[in-house]
């Protein structure tokens, strides 16, 4: 635990590590401080010294951007006295033509309904928390704008529309428009204001005003009883209560472990990795000049990248695009291997390897970015036209399904099977291990 002699912002508290599943005490942290996992790397809770009426100005800047962002043009570009310009819907437009609808809707939710759902869904309960008694449905919107988060992509989207501007410079005259700058300055409020809001203390205020169910509320004890279970939404730590218990506080289902973890994982990572093969073989994006041209596959691209001496550009397409996805399928596969056998080697590893897979995979639809805005804005006939290929949408499936087949894994679930594999004659309950 890392603190300071400044005033606690928080409350002493029960947390379960989504790490390792270590249930454990956390002290009143001050802000600017940090609690980690007594047992792993993961760390448990950040207070941050931001109040959260600074949280709301955040959110109101980075929904004007968006605003912006979405209404004005992003490019310009020119060819043979012939111009184009593109804006955010230009790209899924193209894609439609191009008979790719169901990427011209990941595009679009990615960049657009997932950003200011998010960010719409946190600015509502922030400023109603304000109210004397907030109404209990702010717990519901406050979830979907947490499973929202995952999905917006802003971030990602400004590395996509560099690299297609780097790659234009030397077919066509381009110019930057409005639309570059507000989203270049709607990333930065983005990422400003996810490091500066403490959703634990919003959900600490959720609690005070809403209903406990009959369950019990964890947050004032020092030692968890048996059976408590941590809220994979909230972090609350309560003991479930019925069949089908759910948390007193977020009102999500609670659950010991995932369920079935293992099976959907895999599942998704095979999926996933029979889907590789069509993303890497099939074209993604085809330049035609003059009436003559070559499709070009994601390998191809890094390729004509290092022939130009864009050596850089071409490191942030091949890590991108090629590294981070076999990186991701190939740690997804350690860490389900680990976890059926039961291996104790390098846990606290493996837990920090299932975090890094589960951050890093959203970075790989740089590519699918990128190819979306050249197809709408390169289209000058027979001159030059870029066409977006069928590899695309084999690739931007590869990207989702481990996407998601991150959040569906587990990782305390290496930590329970070594510890029964360990300890084979006692009972090992969910969230403990040999030693604790």
């Amino acid at each position: 635990m890392r603190l300071s002699a400044a005033r606690p912002l928080t409350r002493p508290q029960l947390r379960e590590c989504p790490g390792c599943g270590l249930v454990q005490a956390i002290p009143a942290l001050a802000p600017g401080t940090s609690a980690q996992c007594a047992r792993c790397p993961t760390i448990l809770h950040r207070a941050t010294a931001h109040p959260l009426d600074h949280s709301i100005a955040l959110t109101v800047a980075a929904l004007t951007l968006l605003l912006i962002m979405c209404t004005t043009t992003l490019m310009n570009v020119e060819k043979a006295g012939i111009a184009h310009s593109a804006g955010l819907f230009s790209g899924p437009v193209e894609l439609v033509h191009r008979g790719m609808p169901g990427l011209a809707i990941v595009v679009v939710f990615v960049t657009v309904i997932a950003p200011f759902g998010k960010l719409f869904g946190e600015l509502y309960v922030l400023i109603r928390l304000h109210e004397a008694k907030p109404p209990d449905h702010l717990r519901h919107v406050f979830v979907l704008a947490e499973k929202l988060r995952p999905w917006s992509m802003i971030e990602v989207f400004v590395f996509g529309v560099f690299v297609a501007y780097v790659k234009l410079g030397d077919v066509v005259q381009i110019g930057l428009e409005t639309g570059v700058y507000a989203l270049l300055a709607l990333t930065f409020a983005i990422i400003w204001a996810d490091s500066a809001l403490d959703r634990q203390a919003v959900w600490d205020r959720l609690d005070r005003r809403s209903r406990t169910d009959g369950a019990v509320d964890m947050t004032s004890q020092s030692e968890a009883p048996d059976g408590a279970v941590g809220c994979e939404t909230c972090d609350l730590v309560s003991v479930p209560q019925g069949d089908h218990p759910h948390c007193p506080r977020c009102d999500a289902v609670l659950h010991a472990r995932k369920p079935d973890s293992i099976t959907r994982t895999w599942t998704l990572v095979l999926a996933a990795a029979i889907l590789y093969v069509p993303a890497n073989v099939f074209p993604v994006l085809t330049v035609m000049q003059l009436g003559a041209g070559q499709p070009s596959t994601i390998l191809g691209g890094v390729e004509e990248l290092l022939q130009t001496g864009m050596y850089p550009l071409a490191a942030l397409v091949f890590f991108a695009s090629i590294a981070v996805p076999s990186l991701k399928l190939f740690g997804l596969v350690i860490m389900l291997i680990t976890a059926q056998t039961g291996h104790a080697g390098w846990l606290r590893d493996r837990t920090r390897l299932y975090f890094i897979v589960r951050w890093v995979g959203r970075w790989s639809m740089i590519d699918i970015f990128m190819e979306a805005l050249l197809g709408a804005l390169v289209r000058f006939g027979t001159v030059v036209t870029i066409e977006p290929g069928i590899g695309a949408v084999a690739f931007c499936a590869v990207v989702i399904l481990t996407i998601i087949a991150a959040e569906t894994f587990d990782p305390r679930v290496m930590w329970d099977t070594a510890a029964r594999r360990a300890v084979p004659a006692l009972h090992v309950e969910p969230g403990l291990a040999a030693g604790d």
